[in-house]
């Protein structure tokens, strides 16, 4: 059976975003790389409007937009997560049992965000964080629309 090209494009981004995240957050295969991209995506997307979670879901190779929303439940969003503590609490408790260091696959999550998807879209969504996930995000994402 052949694969037609839009889907085959897909998984090869897909793999290449997992790739990328096993290597720079020193994960041992791609699983424990989408394991964690799939819990970071889910709280940074319950932290965010409606509709700007749709904008960054559009900005996913579609295998991936499927991790994005599977289970999402719009009607309850954004919470009101106030502190980097309360978001990093989160994801620790997701990620269970296994022990990572939660602030630093984050910050590898967010990076690879800020590599592949469009700038612009990226700062909204951090315009969108309390101050405190804003430091979270690679310094160039964070200054963008004061350098353009």
């Amino acid at each position: 059976m052949t694969i037609p090209s839009p889907i085959a494009r897909t998984v090869q981004q897909t793999q290449e975003w997992l790739k990328e995240l096993r290597d720079n957050a020193d994960f041992e295969t791609e699983t424990a790389a989408l394991s964690v991209l799939r819990v970071v995506l889910h709280q940074l997307r319950d932290r965010l409007t409606p509709d700007e979670a749709v904008q960054l879901g559009a900005q996913l190779p579609t295998v991936l937009r499927g991790v994005y929303y599977e289970g999402w439940r719009p009607a309850r969003t954004p919470e009101r997560i106030r502190s980097k503590e309360q978001f990093l609490d989160a994801i620790e408790t997701k990620l269970l049992p296994r022990a990572l260091p939660v602030e630093r696959v984050v910050r590898d999550v967010f990076a690879l965000l800020a590599h592949h998807c469009d700038p612009g879209e990226i700062s909204q969504v951090i315009d969108q964080l309390p101050s405190g996930l804003k430091g979270l995000w690679p310094e160039h994402a964070v200054t963008y629309r004061a350098r353009v």
